[in-house]
């Protein structure tokens, strides 16, 4: 598995005692899954398949943006700012600089990103079916396999950029990835 940690069963629970916060969270990133594609996008325009790869991701990204958008309004819950995400940003500081390097690094966080909200959202929809929301439920069983999809997209995309080095350097992130999960608390939040 990608994923060298497990997110324990009571983070659900814990992530839906405020469903108003959780929803505006996973609403936020959804916009930076689209941005950090689009960014991809404008970084490496020369790199066709992968641009557009990125792009339909994008596309997909936002329909669920707009999806989190109307489940806030079917439930009658307000807009909430962004409040940040420090997993992502402690994720993306292992970022290194310099080509291609920052270009791996770029697409292995990115599918660290997905793949945890992929364990996450399916853990979500579980507890919503559990808690009888089959509505909510069924979304979130829907959203964890686009987020497993893109995982596999943007692992695809490392191997093809640095086929010797990108498993190896997975695992160098995958241990720093497991270290800020645990350090985070629980809360309404994805990540």
């Amino acid at each position: 598995m990608f994923l060298l940690s497990s997110t324990v069963p009571a983070w659900a629970d814990a992530a839906r005692t405020d469903l108003g916060a959780l929803l505006a969270d996973h609403l936020h990133c959804e916009r930076k899954a689209v941005e950090n594609a689009l960014q991809l996008v404008r970084r490496y325009a020369d790199r066709a398949g992968m641009v557009e790869a990125l792009a339909r991701l994008a596309h997909e990204e936002t329909a669920h943006l707009v999806r989190m958008s109307a489940l806030l309004e079917e439930r009658g819950l307000p807009m909430r700012h962004d409040v940040g995400n420090r997993y992502a940003q402690l994720l993306r500081a292992e970022v290194r600089p310099g080509e291609p390097a920052r270009l791996l690094d770029s697409l292995l966080t990115s599918a660290f990103i997905e793949a945890r909200s992929h364990e996450r959202l399916l853990l979500l929809g579980n507890a919503f079916a559990a808690a009888g929301d089959a509505d909510a439920a069924g979304i979130y069983a829907a959203l964890a396999s686009a987020e497993e999809r893109h995982f596999e997209l943007f692992l695809e995309l490392a191997r093809e950029v640095a086929p010797a080095e990108a498993d190896a350097r997975a695992a160098e992130l995958g241990a720093r990835e497991a270290e800020i999960i645990a350090s985070l608390p629980h809360g309404p939040r994805i990540h």
